[in-house]
């Protein structure tokens, strides 16, 4: 061999340890990055699970609670129909935070419900007596 070709091989092999040094620790950064990225999404789903339920429990109290003043305001219970409400929603972990009792019957209940999430849910249910009794 002649020296033009050691060299040559020499500057070669030279750059293959360079550019294999280069790679080392690559495989960690992508492991790293999907773990992160993975445990992110993990998080962002439990956290629309959470706002979901939460959601529904706030709706089913304020259709628990517009159900039970609708009976108050009909007479089928002694108590103002937002004082029932008000007790139904609390025994369903949601607190009222409007209650509109109209004068056909009908009463619109709006609750509120805490959950871990920065942001509270909020449900609307309106209730009234069945069509039947209704004075037409």
């Amino acid at each position: 061999m002649n020296r033009t070709t050691e060299r040559r091989s020499r500057e070669q092999t030279e750059q293959r340890e360079r550019d294999e040094q280069g790679e080392q620790g690559a495989g960690s950064v992508t492991v790293l990055a999907t773990v992160f990225l993975t445990l992110a999404l993990l998080g962002a789903t439990a956290a629309l699970g959470t706002a979901a339920t939460a959601a529904a429990r706030a709706s089913g109290a304020a259709d628990l609670a517009a159900l039970a003043a609708a009976d108050a305001a009909r007479g089928l219970v002694l108590a103002d129909p937002c004082v029932v409400a008000a007790q139904t929603a609390d025994r369903h972990g949601a607190t009222v935070i409007e209650c509109v009792a109209a004068s056909d019957g009908t009463v619109q209940v709006r609750t509120r419900y805490e959950s871990a999430l920065p942001w509270p849910s909020e449900g609307v249910a309106r209730a009234g007596p069945p069509a039947s009794t209704v004075p037409r």
